[in-house]
């Protein structure tokens, strides 16, 4: 008979080219879960058409994830992504578990938060700055600043250096913006939340933090982490 582990296991599906999400897990999953991850194929430039093929690819990994396990929640890896294929990116866990994306993670955060007004910055293309930028509008939030770091590869967007994401988040910030959303999981930002909350004198949500946030929110387990997000609750 097999014997029952009690940890709360998490599927993740991530991009075969971002470098930076496992590590960012490795920091926010707290003691008593587990995460197991899968990866699909990615085609850079991250263009529309680029990201919108993913979306055949997200169900297959899913089933990937220790099949016949329970998983008390499945995160995919994309803000852009999933800012693009909306409702599908949930419909492809085939109801197995909860599903959480960055783009809906950072909205549930912003709620929680209660952040009506925010500035975006990320490392993307603007085209791709603006699909993001317009999914957040579409679900009520007004983006004050769209600021883009104009690269099209994500495996460049992981490497940037800690001050050239940090004096692009400042330069970013819109002064009647509640919050900055620093979108993309390839972006190296976990690490700069709590220095930009300083500097900037509101909430700084990252993708990553959004992600991992919201998949442990939902099914009630606390956590610690950089930044205002990580002190919430909607439980």
């Amino acid at each position: 008979m097999a014997m029952q582990d009690n940890l709360n296991r998490f599927g993740l599906v991530a991009l075969a080219t971002d470098l930076t999400i496992e590590g960012d897990a490795a920091r926010l999953m707290p003691q008593g879960t587990r995460l197991h991850v899968t990866r699909i194929a990615f085609d850079n430039p991250t263009t529309e058409a680029n990201l919108r093929a993913t979306g055949p690819r997200i169900a297959d990994a899913m089933d990937l994830l220790v099949p016949g396990i329970p998983l008390s929640g499945i995160g995919f890896g994309c803000t852009s992504a999933a800012a693009v294929l909306g409702d599908a990116v949930a419909e492809a866990a085939r109801g197995r578990a909860p599903v959480s994306s960055p783009a809906e993670a950072a909205l549930r955060g912003m709620r929680a938060l209660r952040v009506g007004r925010v500035s975006l910055m990320t490392p993307y293309l603007a085209a791709t700055t603006e699909l993001v930028a317009d999914w957040l509008t579409r679900h009520g939030i007004a983006v004050l600043r769209r600021a883009s770091m104009g690269h099209a590869d994500d495996r460049d967007m992981a490497r940037l250096s800690p001050a050239e994401v940090t004096e692009m988040a400042i330069a970013a910030d819109h002064p009647d913006a509640q919050a900055l959303f620093l979108s993309c999981t390839a972006l190296p930002a976990l690490g700069l939340i709590d220095d930009l909350e300083r500097r900037l004198g509101k909430p700084v949500i990252s993708a990553n933090q959004a992600l991992f946030w919201a998949m442990l929110d939902r099914v009630r387990i606390p956590a610690a982490g950089p930044g205002a997000l990580f002190r919430a609750r909607t439980w």
